[in-house]
């Protein structure tokens, strides 16, 4: 039997669900998305209450609280209950529609002395499960070695070209997300200027964001456009009060419903994740979902499931989102078992192999782990030129030219 989900629709051999996306506020002087249709709040979503915690990964025992809750509570919706819809953009942004530029934060010295392996990766001696230079290799390793993971994602787009609550990009007139070929990784820094909160709260975590800006240079508005800052916390220690409820989130600095308000950024908005050292959860976050011993399964899904959301939905909830629930693509998808239809999977790329989720694809209506490129704007044709050619007047040539 399927598991009842949030809207009254049911999917077959789930593990998990992810959990409900709230519209943040825009920042002062940005415009807001359309509103989100509205729905009865789950009590043990870890986003009630909190509603920055966009694309939010319940842990497995919270999310079968949240699924029991809503099989009593939720009704059915008269249309496809997984389809997304454009938000209408944030300050015109909706998707990271550009070259994705993901640099890694490893916030606070309980990170320990850090040292470089042989393949360029920092490292860490407070890195018990070595979880810093597989990230370091999973985002090299993003759109090469054939990997068509990442391919979910050019479905995706905004611009003046989409209408707020499209369900589909146009053909041509609209900013696409491009396939992001070469690895997208563009900086690590080590900020060990002091320890890292014990429970750093949503808004110290926007703030490590701003300053980790700042430190790579990106001081502008323009310069943070197809940014993404990803905050990691060491192990031991529990960023918004994460354990036991969830493993991990994402967010801008412009969301005015962070702790705190919203976070005051002279380098324009920010996109930004919470990334907890979500072994310390176990199974609860994914050790072991694909994998024996799989200690870093739910560490490559969260951060991989965190990554496809930003890219489509940069400053949420300007992108592309669920109407009824505020679910984002990889919400959908979420702790479906390996095997399963939309189930999580290795994944190989570049650089070696990862283990990540689906994410929800509205042309398939199905939760992909593989998905072809989408092209937009029609066919170029191009014809190698054949160079300076000689003949006697009046003699046939014939003259093979290639093209693609």
């Amino acid at each position: 039997m399927g598991i009842p989900l949030r809207g009254g629709v049911r999917r077959g051999a789930m593990v998990g669900l992810a959990t409900l996306s709230l519209a943040g506020a825009a920042a002062l002087g940005m415009v807001a998305p359309a509103t989100a249709a509205s729905h009865t709040a789950n009590p043990y979503d870890p986003a009630t209450g909190h509603s920055y915690r966009h694309g939010v990964i319940p842990t497995v025992t919270q999310n079968a609280k949240m699924n029991q809750w809503a099989g009593t509570h939720d009704s059915p919706t008269a249309t496809s209950a997984n389809t997304l819809s454009y938000g209408g953009g944030i300050g015109g942004v909706g998707v990271n529609d550009g070259k994705s530029q993901v640099y890694l934060v490893f916030y606070g010295t309980q990170w320990g002395s850090e040292s470089t392996n042989s393949a360029g990766d920092a490292t860490f001696s407070g890195d018990s499960d070595g979880a810093a230079a597989v990230t370091q290799e999973m985002f090299k390793g993003i759109g090469t070695g054939n990997e068509l993971w990442s391919a979910d994602l050019t479905q995706w787009c905004d611009g003046n070209g989409v209408s707020s609550g499209a369900t589909s990009c146009p053909a041509t007139g609209a900013s696409y997300v491009p396939y992001q070929s070469g690895g997208v990784l563009s900086g690590v820094w080590y900020d060990n200027s002091g320890a890292s909160p014990s429970a750093a709260t949503g808004n110290q975590l926007g703030q490590e964001a701003v300053k980790a800006a700042t430190h790579f240079g990106n001081t502008t508005a323009a310069s943070n456009r197809h940014t993404y800052y990803v905050i990691l916390s060491p192990h031991g220690t529990n960023p918004d009060n994460y354990q036991g409820q969830y493993c991990a989130w994402h967010d801008y600095t412009g969301d005015s419903s962070l702790t705190g308000g919203a976070v005051n950024s002279p380098d324009g908005p920010l996109a930004f994740s919470n990334q907890p050292y979500n072994m310390d959860s176990g199974s609860g976050c994914g050790v072991g979902f694909v994998n024996s011993p799989g200690t870093l399964d739910g560490w490559t899904m969260t951060l991989g499931h965190e990554w496809h959301e930003m890219m489509s939905d940069q400053f949420p909830a300007g992108g592309w989102t669920n109407a009824s629930s505020g679910e984002e693509n990889s919400d959908e998808c979420a702790w479906i078992a390996a095997g399963q239809a939309g189930g999580a999977s290795n994944v190989a790329m570049g650089t070696g192999t990862f283990t990540e989720q689906a994410s929800w694809s509205n042309d398939t209506n199905a939760c992909a782990i593989s998905h072809p490129i989408v092209n937009h704007g029609g066919n170029t044709v191009t014809v190698t030129n054949p160079g300076s050619q000689t003949s006697t007047v009046g003699t046939a040539v014939s003259l093979q030219v290639s093209g693609s």
